[in-house]
């Protein structure tokens, strides 16, 4: 939705369309009205399909009469989704394709990390450098601002009064709201001179896990107990439970390698576009936090 919200800023009323599932079911249809409310005053045309389908081809039909494509999927769709969604827009013969990725540095992790659906995210870049046809762009955002705090990834668990740095506490990752980052991808969507074929990070703020800490700490006003999850004792759980992807995150950012960058080589910096850091964020939210911590 930010990045629909901020486009229909930037475009044409007709100009967008969102590819959403079709749904019979009215108890879905009724608490997803507020949102079709706000697209179409947006002048946002709704375009049905399912991608769990739908055939590569299939959804290239859909893709076709656009020249621009954005995939906002994230992994829901499970292993095969995001090639499925490249090899569509390579098909229809898009002018411009921006893939899920909104995330972290997939290049300096490689393959083979805890989490596997990484290893697809690679296969959709190798896709996309290996043609000329269809232009692309990569915006890596590192992890949504809001994820650090969520309580199925463990880092804060504040019913508990706990928090848990991954790997260490100098371990650093980079944060991003998803305002900003619809609000950034916007930007870099209408540059001129146009950006093309490069990947582009951007970031609200990069911090350690004991900067978040002290952050979280500073705006509930209460103490946090602090313990260290080290990279042998999750990869023991992971093995425990292969399946969690959470556990497999936890790997992930507890290694350290890919998921952080400084400020100064973002986009927003050079730009001097202003974003939201960690503490700002979490002051906006502090009433719920200090609750939430009681």
């Amino acid at each position: 939705m930010s990045v629909l919200r901020n486009f229909a800023v930037v475009a044409e009323p007709g100009m967008i369309a969102v590819l959403l599932r079709p749904d019979s079911d009215r108890a879905v249809l009724s608490s997803k009205q507020k949102q079709m409310d706000e697209l179409r005053s947006l002048g946002v045309s709704l375009v049905a399909g399912d991608l769990a389908n739908l055939s590569a081809a299939g959804l290239a039909e859909l893709l076709r009469p656009y020249d621009t494509v954005v995939s906002c999927t994230g992994f829901v769709g499970g292993s095969g989704t995001q090639r499925k969604i490249a090899e569509a827009a390579l098909l229809a013969g898009v002018k411009r394709f921006v893939p899920w990725q909104f995330g972290v540095d997939y290049d300096v992790i490689g393959r083979g990390s805890a989490q596997d659906l990484f290893d697809e995210q690679l296969d959709v870049r190798d896709l996309l450098r290996s043609q000329t046809r269809t232009q692309w762009v990569i915006v890596s955002t590192g992890m949504f601002t809001s994820f650090l705090l969520e309580p199925a990834f463990g880092v804060f668990d504040l019913e508990q009064g706990v928090v848990h740095g991954l790997g260490n506490w100098d371990n650093a990752v980079t944060l991003t709201t998803s305002e900003d980052i619809g609000r950034l991808t916007a930007d870099i969507l209408t540059a001129e001179p146009p950006v093309a074929n490069q990947v582009v990070f951007i970031a609200g703020d990069t911090v350690t896990y004991g900067q978040a800490a002290d952050l979280v700490e500073q705006v509930s006003g209460k103490s946090l107990r602090r313990e260290v999850w080290s990279v042998p004792k999750l990869r023991v759980r992971l093995a425990e439970d292969p399946d969690n992807a959470m556990a497999k995150y936890r790997v992930v950012f507890a290694e350290g390698r890919g998921i952080s960058w400084p400020l100064d080589l973002t986009y927003n910096q050079k730009h001097q576009i202003p974003v939201t850091g960690l503490q700002q964020w979490l002051t906006a939210q502090g009433g719920r936090i200090a609750k939430d911590d009681k």
